[in-house]
């Protein structure tokens, strides 16, 4: 089994590379939606590699998860606090939110920002700018992923940016992509034409299952990409949360049934960002997670931003071997 942390400044130092390594992870992820591999460079070359020859890991795995079609909140000068019943303005002359949020946003709308931590709905909008209450509060910080509740949004595969960290994707020892939003099989194939194109054919494809169009052509995604990922934060976001459990549980199913490797993310152990300790329901989810066939399992900000990243990491391997050898026992 595969135990992925993400990349950042909490976890950039040698000596917690090293205690990550110890702990088990067996790989990392660069999240091209707050990082470039160019600016990634020194981490990577001074730090994790460097760390995993040390470990013995000679198959380690480097993950770069990219943009592609989702849509995030732009450059903020600072972080921003947004209360309950504020008003806020995306667009011109406030919040900076990708076009595509300006064209379909109407009064009435909903848009939730960060793992809907926050929640916004649209009063009044323009083809520049909208109104937005606020109906749950919090920080707004830059770059964070947003979405407009029940709306497709028609965007393109592959950013510009994306094709320009694909094509350093060798250089740097990426082995899987991750690709968000995957709303068909055509959207894995845009991204293996490019990989053919730049010669990476041997890179492996992570579908990212996040809206309601990737689930209703779970199927053909399957076919087309060798591993799924389960990516719970906006996943949530496409539907009432308390539908999340079960829907978890028939993906899981269905990529058992069809022999597909699948990866399981989003908050595993969130409360450890701030804690050195997860909460119960915590390790119960990746227990329950691992027992419904999970091939790998991913922290986010756990180790990206958060105080604990090793502690994280020995918390999740552990509960997961817990889980794996219930399992042999059966």
């Amino acid at each position: 089994m595969d135990f992925y942390a993400t990349l950042g400044d909490s976890c950039a130092r040698m000596e917690l590379l090293d205690g990550l390594f110890r702990a088990g992870m067996t790989g990392a992820r660069v999240n091209l939606s707050h990082t470039s591999l160019p600016r990634c460079a020194p981490l990577l070359e001074g730090g994790y590699w460097p760390a995993a020859r040390r470990a013995g890991r000679k198959n380690a795995h480097l993950l770069l998860d990219l943009q592609g079609p989702e849509l995030r909140v732009g450059e903020l000068p600072r972080p921003t606090p947004l209360r309950e019943g504020d008003e806020v303005l995306l667009g011109e002359g406030g919040v900076p939110v990708p076009k595509a949020v300006l064209d379909l946003a109407k009064p009435g709308c909903q848009i939730v920002i960060d793992d809907s931590a926050l929640l916004l709905e649209v009063r009044r909008s323009s083809p520049s700018v909208i109104l937005c209450r606020v109906a749950r509060g919090g920080t707004l910080q830059s770059k964070k992923g947003l979405a407009l509740l029940g709306a497709q949004v028609d965007t393109p595969t592959l950013t510009q940016f994306d094709r320009e960290n694909l094509a350093l994707a060798g250089k740097y020892g990426v082995t899987h992509i991750l690709l968000p939003f995957v709303r068909g099989p055509q959207d894995v194939e845009v991204l293996r034409r490019e990989l053919a194109r730049l010669g990476l054919e041997g890179i492996q494809v992570v579908a990212k299952i996040e809206d309601a169009q990737g689930l209703e052509q779970l199927d053909g995604i399957m076919a087309a990409a060798d591993q799924i990922c389960i990516a719970r934060g906006d996943l949530g976001n496409a539907l009432p949360l308390w539908k999340l459990p079960g829907l978890q549980k028939d993906i899981a199913r269905r990529c058992r049934e069809r022999g597909k490797p699948f990866c399981l993310v989003t908050q595993l152990l969130w409360s450890m960002e701030q804690r050195p300790v997860p909460t119960r329901a915590e390790v119960s989810d990746i227990y329950n997670g691992v027992l419904d066939g999970a091939s790998s399992l991913m922290l986010t900000g756990e180790t990206a931003a958060g105080k604990w990243p090793v502690q994280a990491m020995d918390y999740l391997v552990k509960t997961a071997r817990e889980a794996m050898a219930a399992l042999s026992a059966t």
